[in-house]
């Protein structure tokens, strides 16, 4: 029950307000089309009794023939009975109110952001260079999840847990916004490390789904750690692990010369090694040569890795029939007594 029903009992006069008929929802609204055809069925009555009645001729003088405005108290009993069909075919229509709650319940993900900060990342095949443009789609990625839980590891010659598993998102972005190239002073790209950090953050964790994203120039040449062997104890504790090339092979610009014209340097990737990583980790390689491709990768792996949402709906539906039958029956008490009174016409009815 409501408030309008707690408050106003079926005699007030609330009901019948346009704000509250409107208010409610009907679950047989057919009833309420049937209201129409009320009035009709009594013009229908009262055609069929002036043209089959028997009438009785009484001839009366002129001046004995007064209108007087007692006279419409005749209609009273029909208008009584009409009211009372009306409120009985909305009691039928089944007025209600709903009141609808919808829980959602998802158990999130965990995943670790591994990037590159390897001189190699330096390299501007990207706009304005590969660590930045892999900075720009990973705040992207954050934003676009919900409830997961999400650490970041960031290498080059040797590997650290920049942000364990959170879910405070605005202190991620600020953690990847603050990567520079400084923070390892170690030169080289230890891949194996790299996944040895992501391992030590996730293995303790008890989510159904643990993920890595790991972004590198691809080429292993540091650390103390094989990627291979990292990958297949990443796959023994359950971390599906997707695996990014970021650049392209051959000459690319590196800075500008005296006359400001790029400098082309020559840069090799080996796909092979995180190729074989994807695979071991149950998850997918992508090489990706420019900006907009690293993109819809990332835009990818966001579909692949969404949490199952459980929703639940809760609804409280109460009636109101009650009210607009208790109304009608009142009045079709009230038409019956007029029967008993000099206002109701014995002959006809």
């Amino acid at each position: 029950m409501d408030e309008l029903n707690a408050i106003d009992p079926w005699y007030s006069p609330e009901w019948f307000r346009p704000d509250t008929l409107l208010s409610f929802s009907w679950e047989r609204p057919l009833f309420l089309y049937l209201i129409a055809a009320v009035p009709l069925i009594f013009l229908l009555r009262w055609l069929w009794r002036y043209r089959f009645n028997q009438k009785l001729p009484v001839a009366l003088v002129k001046k004995e023939i007064k209108s007087s405005p007692i006279t419409l108290v005749r209609f009273i009993p029909d208008l009584l009975l009409m009211l009372s069909m009306s409120l009985i075919l909305v009691a039928l229509a089944r007025p209600q109110r709903t009141n609808e709650k919808v829980e959602q319940k998802t158990e999130g993900i965990d995943i670790m952001l591994a990037i590159d900060i390897s001189q190699s990342m330096q390299l501007q095949d990207f706009t304005p260079n590969r660590l930045e443009a892999a900075k720009v789609v990973a705040g992207k990625f954050i934003d676009g999840r919900i409830k997961d839980r999400i650490g970041i590891v960031v290498f080059s010659g040797e590997a650290f847990s920049l942000a364990p598993l959170t879910s405070d998102y605005n202190l991620l972005k600020t953690y990847i916004k603050d990567i520079t190239f400084d923070m390892i002073n170690n030169r080289g790209t230890a891949i194996g490390s790299a996944l040895g950090v992501v391992i030590n953050r996730m293995r303790e964790s008890e989510t159904k789904s643990k993920v890595c994203i790991l972004l590198s120039d691809g080429e292993n040449t540091a650390g103390n750690i094989d990627p291979i062997t990292a990958a297949e104890l990443a796959s023994a504790y359950g971390i599906k692990v997707y695996t990014i090339v970021i650049g392209k092979e051959g000459l690319v610009p590196f800075g500008k010369d005296f006359f400001g014209n790029p400098n082309m340097i020559e840069n090799t990737v080996d796909e092979s090694t995180m190729r074989k990583i994807a695979e071991i980790g149950g998850g997918e390689f992508f090489r990706v040569p420019d900006n907009k491709t690293l993109n819809q990768v990332f835009k990818l792996i966001d579909q692949y890795e969404k949490a199952e949402i459980i929703e639940t709906r809760f609804k409280d539906t109460a009636d109101y029939y009650y009210n607009y039958l208790a109304w009608g029956v009142a009045l079709l008490l009230l038409w019956l007594l007029t029967k008993s009174t000099f206002i109701s016409n014995v002959l006809q009815d």
